[in-house]
């Protein structure tokens, strides 16, 4: 049984990494677009929101398995808040220190994306116990 359980849990980060693969190039392809025309701070904040949406969907559906509802994009919104404000300060700080704009979401990434995924798997496992309460 807990084979199975540990099983479970490397497939689950195993789809996490998909998903996250999926939604940072997206997130990365806009800012880059959109930093030649608009303030990269505003570049990489629509390239933010919109990654989050379709990271919302792939993360319910395909990394959770879990039916996307309006609670759960409500947490994983909050955790995103959170994220966001983390994925802003390292970018400005990476940018301020000299590392190219071009470039400088790459160790943001690195920092952010696994306390994402801390953050968003404790969403959705905590919403699940909850609804399976009810």
């Amino acid at each position: 049984m807990c084979e199975v359980n540990k099983y479970d849990k490397i497939n689950e980060f195993i789809r996490f990494a998909i998903v996250g693969v999926i939604a940072t190039l997206i997130h990365y392809a806009i800012y880059y677009l959109l930093k030649f025309v608009i303030n990269y701070n505003l570049a990489y904040t629509i390239g933010y929101a919109l990654s989050l949406l379709l990271n919302f969907y792939l993360s319910s559906v395909f990394t959770f398995r879990e039916k996307p509802t309006f609670a759960k994009f409500f947490g994983m919104s909050v955790v995103h808040g959170v994220n966001y404000l983390l994925h802003i300060t390292l970018l400005n700080l990476f940018v301020y220190i000299g590392v190219s704009k071009n470039i400088a979401p790459i160790p943001v990434y690195a920092i952010a994306v696994p306390v994402n995924f801390i953050l968003v798997r404790f969403v959705f496992k905590y919403q699940r116990k909850n609804e399976k309460r009810e």
